[in-house]
């Protein structure tokens, strides 16, 4: 009777917590801002310096794997420039998570704020550096003079789903670290293997009958949510329903470390 009095209080305290990161959205905003600008202290170009390199980036895999894999940059190019900008706002997001809690080191042990609000300002500072690299994606579209039309509406539950995924990821990611710190060194190993086995730079068809292979990889579904509707094809049902499994798997692992953990975070970092 007691323990489960006991873990009704924590699951009590777990979404007051939620609840109060919720209402202090202007605080997390800010500081989220604050971040980017620390970042790009002193520097001419500021956040922009992220949106040249990927345009490089885009540009030199675009023409270089297109003359490889004999597929034609007009289709090539927008479909790779689509994959990299949502790939690099997974893999920063699961790259930095890892310093999410420890990072906040100064704030946690001087005040008393809602441990949701710094993952929040954490997937804020991260969109917001996504929203700057979109423009080249719009930029290529126009030069092929291709356009997706009224289906890149579904770009917005697709972002959303990510944001979510996102959100959640860096909160478990985040406490795992706290405890565990070889954990962010593990995945930034982790991610340079999936960056060659997701179709980012090449396409499922390549596989010939094999094709199927890259529907057993979630991160293709994570991706494809996204780039489908910036390319005019509305994601497929079972990218769906798989992007929806990831996010209740995501949730439930979030919850239950959350709800389990939350009071050791202190004493973590």
């Amino acid at each position: 009777m007691l323990e489960q009095r006991e873990r009704g209080s924590r699951l009590d305290q777990a979404a007051t917590d939620f609840a109060s990161a919720v209402r202090l959205w202007p605080l997390w905003m800010r500081l989220g801002w604050n971040d980017i600008l620390h970042r790009y202290r002193r520097s001419t170009l500021g956040p922009f310096w992220s949106t040249a390199s990927m345009a490089v980036t885009v540009m030199a895999l675009s023409l270089v794997y297109s003359q490889i894999l004999g597929l034609p940059v007009r289709k090539f190019m927008p479909y790779v420039c689509a994959g990299l900008i949502v790939w690099n706002f997974i893999s920063a997001v699961m790259t930095d998570a890892g310093s999410l809690f420890s990072g906040s080191e100064s704030y946690i042990k001087q005040i008393r704020l809602p441990y949701t609000l710094y993952v929040c300002r954490f997937m804020f500072g991260k969109v917001m550096l996504l929203i700057h690299e979109l423009p080249i994606l719009i930029v290529v579209l126009l030069y092929f003079s291709t356009w997706p039309g009224a289906v890149v509406l579904c770009v917005i539950p697709g972002f959303a789903l990510l944001v979510v995924n996102g959100l959640l990821v860096s909160l478990t990611i985040g406490m795992i670290s706290a405890r565990f710190r070889d954990v962010p060194r593990m995945i930034a190993s982790l991610l340079q293997v999936l960056f060659l086995i997701t179709p980012i730079i090449w396409m499922p068809g390549l596989l010939g009958p094999r094709q199927f292979v890259a529907g057993y990889n979630p991160f293709f579904h994570l991706i494809e949510i996204v780039r489908a509707p910036l390319l005019g094809t509305p994601p497929t049902q079972q990218t769906i329903w798989v992007s929806l499994a990831i996010t209740a798997a995501n949730a439930l692992a979030a919850v239950m470390l959350f709800v389990r953990f939350r009071a050791r975070i202190a004493y973590w970092i």
